[in-house]
């Protein structure tokens, strides 16, 4: 790689989709998917201060319910969001507006690796903030088996397409 970049190459930077790129209905795969480590867990839970022994106690949690520790729900709901980033707001996303209708289906445990998708549920143009829509997004975390681990609905605002610049 040249330390200066030749003016006559087309370069390309990882980015989002624009707001005009969102279509309604179409799902997104988002690969690869992230196994989860027990690092993972005890740091997430212990960063948010979360002191539930149901993410700390081994001995207590394998008397419980799942016979083990689960990971972080919070922790759930973050990777799943955070492996849609790269492919669908990557430097396009002006915010996040809200989340509706978070659910865990399932638990995750140490050693699941998580996979995500994500449906474009709508879109509008915004009606206060020019050059900028209302996109909402439908998210599903499934483990390795296929079995749906957590899903939620999320309103995010995102840049439109920027006009052309003219020389």
């Amino acid at each position: 790689m040249s330390a200066e970049p030749n003016p006559n190459e087309r370069r390309i930077e990882q980015r989002g989709l624009w707001f005009e790129e969102f279509e309604t209905g179409v799902v997104y795969l988002h690969r690869p998917g992230r196994t989860v480590t027990e690092a993972d867990n005890v740091l997430f839970t212990t960063l948010t201060m979360n002191t539930q022994a149901l993410h700390l106690d081994e001995a207590w949690s394998r008397q419980q319910q799942f016979g083990q520790r689960l990971v972080n729900s919070m922790f759930t709901l973050s990777t799943m969001v955070g492996l849609s980033v790269a492919q669908l707001t990557q430097g396009t996303i002006v915010a996040n507006l809200g989340f509706s209708e978070v659910s865990f289906g399932h638990p995750v445990f140490v050693g699941d690796t998580l996979y995500a998708e994500t449906r474009v549920l709508s879109s509008r143009l915004s009606t206060t903030r020019p050059g900028e829509g209302v996109v909402t997004l439908e998210h599903v975390a499934l483990n390795q088996d296929d079995v749906v681990v957590a899903t939620a609905t999320r309103a995010t605002l995102v840049r439109c397409r920027p006009a052309p610049e003219t020389t």
